[in-house]
């Protein structure tokens, strides 16, 4: 039996997939280099300020690379930043080919990383797996363009739509896997977020645990945003027990003592406009956006996906199913808010897929238009 080809290309983008959750406000990029259709070097991003990924796959290279052709997710940058520009090592490796996923919208770099390696005599070509690549980097992406972070709303419901019984209990609706993979989605966002009722009433910890290395290592763990109004997360909540920052989004103008109490509990305190307690989620947006947050995963509750629905600022849902049923008038639904009037009006998810997680299913889409 004949092995099948190697896919250098797909083999970049597993590289750049090991990258994710360790190089924001940088994207996450993988790079090979081949020769006579041997692999001479690999290379993945490293944290911000140390070699991106052609650089090492050239590196571990060396004299193999002259000739030598890069695939590489992502148009290599061609400007001086904490490092010198791709482009460069790459002409000056002698590379004589290269492969890219996509093009960066970086304003610093967009064709013109291309250009640099066109005017030095290297092949190139764009396009190998594009949408594998978009969704690698989808929150670099959205972040570079628009200086706002990418917003994922994540929640788990029964069959019958429910995210918690009437009583309350939510502990679990969704089964091992599942839970398992959410921290794996912590593991790669840059914050989390839930409303003040999640932790009120569930106290979760909203950290990454178990995730290759990163759960525990403060600098590592997301932000934690805590959507509060009114300032009612409890001093003796989980979040502040754990490692990393936690910020609590408060209208203002707010209690200076509550506000202190806060501080001295762990978190920092950011004051937004604010219209009956209800923060002003697009500028809590704004403000996470100058941070250099460039994805959120929001966990919860009914309240906040509600409001953020109704205000157009989702751009990616990922909703687990349980085979489940709870029923009740009283138990809430995954989403509150104003919603639609008409079913012609809902919310459409476009490039929709559906995954396995043991009993339970994963339906993940972009928001139609984003």
């Amino acid at each position: 039996m004949l092995a099948r080809p190697v896919d250098f290309m797909d083999c970049a983008l597993s590289l750049a997939g090991l990258a994710l959750g360790y190089t924001s406000p940088n994207p996450a990029v993988g790079a090979v280099v081949v020769r006579d259709g041997v692999v001479a070097g690999l290379g993945h991003t490293q944290t911000p300020g140390s070699v991106h990924a052609e650089v090492m796959a050239l590196q571990q290279a060396g004299d193999r690379a002259r000739g030598a052709t890069l695939y590489v997710t992502l148009e290599p940058c061609c400007h001086q930043g904490r490092t010198p520009p791709c482009t460069q090592a790459i002409i000056d490796a002698g590379v004589s080919e290269v492969h890219m996923a996509l093009l960066d919208p970086n304003p610093l770099v967009l064709g013109n990383g291309l250009k640099q390696l066109e005017e030095a005599g290297i092949k190139t070509f764009v396009g190998e797996y594009e949408e594998k690549a978009r969704e690698i980097n989808e929150g670099y992406l959205k972040f570079i363009t628009t200086g706002l972070p990418f917003v994922i709303a994540k929640f788990a419901m029964s069959l019958d739509g429910k995210i918690a019984t009437q009583n309350g209990d939510s502990k679990w609706i969704s089964g091992d896997e599942a839970r398992k993979f959410v921290h794996y989605l912590r593991h790669i966002v840059d914050a989390v977020m839930v409303g003040a009722n999640t932790i009120v009433i569930d106290d979760p910890q909203l950290s990454a645990r178990g995730c290759s290395g990163r759960g525990g290592k403060t600098k590592l763990q997301p932000l934690r945003v805590i959507v509060d109004g009114r300032g009612r997360t409890p001093l003796s909540a989980r979040v502040f027990a754990e490692p990393g920052k936690t910020l609590i989004a408060v209208a203002k103008p707010f209690d200076a003592r509550k506000a202190e109490a806060l501080r001295k509990a762990g978190a920092e305190v950011v004051e937004l406009a604010a219209e009956r307690d209800e923060i002003d989620l697009a500028e809590l947006l704004v403000v996470l956006g100058r941070r250099q947050v460039t994805s959120v995963l929001v966990e919860g509750g009914n309240k906040l996906f509600g409001s953020l629905f109704d205000r157009g600022l989702v751009d990616k849902v990922l909703a687990f199913i349980s085979p489940i049923i709870i029923g009740g008038d009283q138990a809430k639904s995954a989403i509150g808010g104003q919603g639609v009037s008409k079913v012609a009006e809902a919310l459409c998810l476009s490039q929709a897929r559906i995954s396995e997680f043991g009993d339970d299913v994963l339906i993940s889409g972009y928001l139609a238009g984003k």
